[in-house]
């Protein structure tokens, strides 16, 4: 019997310790159908991903793969089921050529094991159905190049390949044009469309564009962001019909000053009084790290002939002044204040 679908969460949830980030979650997704999976960041989308694939444990609810449910499996034993995915790091061997990573794909589905006996150039049959693959994600010509050295947009056309090697009828695709420009990804949309043919794709975007060419038939899953600390202070004043208290102080300036609760000091006579009392506490003290002390010089004239009556004012020295201190009779008096005379 045909199951109805082919991936069916019913009250998935997954919870990080006290925070809930998956919250009971239901999705029935048909055989050959195409389903977008958008949010903001921080939505869940990705852990849903690694749910569904094993990477996770779920905390509570099922996960049914052709009907049949996989929650707690191992993440080689649900790809042996038929689910592949891919991620949102490039995720191949970069030391191995093109070839070479397409048919490490596709070995464990023709049934072949480790053997040390067997040579891989004598596999005919996964050789062929490598070179297939090769050509259906257009790297033909790039056949002996390791992939370390492809482009961004062959590196992730060589991991959709290698996705699909393995014969699975269930695709996930995590942000699979993240990082492409605009005709890079325009043509890697067609070529998720072709090797996805009589596919269940599920797949995680944030380009609407991208959700909208995949093409019929499909629909888009929404999942709203968990609640946090900043998105309830704003929703808070937002209900309030006020501003964050960050704006209401840059327009205070503006408008004048702002009522007072009664008996309540203003904020900046408050913080004027410290700040007096702080330069009074400096100039009394010297700070005891200071190795050198400010000395009075005279400024130079720039006029030779024409002296400045103004030169022969004492001025404060910078701190590049290099007269040693006289007596270290400050560092005794910590904790009481000193006379600056």
């Amino acid at each position: 019997m045909t199951p109805a679908y082919a991936i069916e969460l019913k009250n998935l949830c997954k919870s990080f310790g006290k925070t809930e980030i998956i919250r009971g979650t239901n999705l029935a997704v048909a055989p050959g159908e195409r389903v977008a999976i958008i949010g903001p960041n921080g939505a869940g989308k990705s852990t849903l991903f690694n749910l569904i694939s094993g990477r996770f444990g779920a905390t509570s609810g099922e996960i049914l793969l052709n009907g049949q449910n996989i929650a707690g499996l191992k993440p080689f034993e649900i790809a042996r089921r038929g689910l592949a995915r891919s991620f949102q790091i490039t995720n191949i061997f970069g030391r191995l050529s093109v070839f070479e990573n397409l048919r490490c794909g596709v070995l464990w589905s023709m049934g072949y094991k480790y053997s040390f006996w067997k040579f891989l150039a004598g596999l005919t049959d996964a050789n062929e159905r490598a070179e297939q693959l090769m050509q259906m994600i257009k790297l033909g010509r790039k056949r002996d190049t390791l992939a370390m050295n492809l482009t961004y947009a062959e590196q992730r056309a060589l991991e959709i390949g290698v996705t699909i090697a393995g014969g699975a009828n269930v695709v996930l695709l995590d942000e699979p044009t993240a990082g492409m420009s605009k005709s890079e990804t325009s043509r890697f949309i067609e070529l998720i469309r072709e090797v996805t043919v009589g596919k269940t794709l599920l797949t995680v975007e944030h380009d609407m564009g991208v959700v909208f060419g995949l093409g019929p038939p499909g629909r888009a899953v929404h999942r709203a962001p968990p609640p946090c600390g900043v998105h309830e202070l704003t929703a808070a004043h937002a209900g309030r019909g006020e501003s964050p208290p960050r704006s209401r102080h840059r327009r205070a300036s503006h408008r004048g000053p702002q009522r007072q609760r009664p008996g309540a000091p203003a904020l900046g006579a408050l913080l004027g009084e410290q700040r007096l009392a702080g330069l009074r506490r400096d100039r009394a003290q010297p700070h005891p790290s200071s190795r050198h002390r400010r000395v009075d010089v005279p400024r130079q004239s720039q006029n030779r002939h024409h002296p400045d009556p103004a030169d022969h004012r004492p001025r404060t020295a910078g701190p590049l002044c290099t007269t040693p201190r006289a007596a270290p009779a400050h560092r005794l008096a910590l904790g009481r204040r000193l006379d600056p005379a």
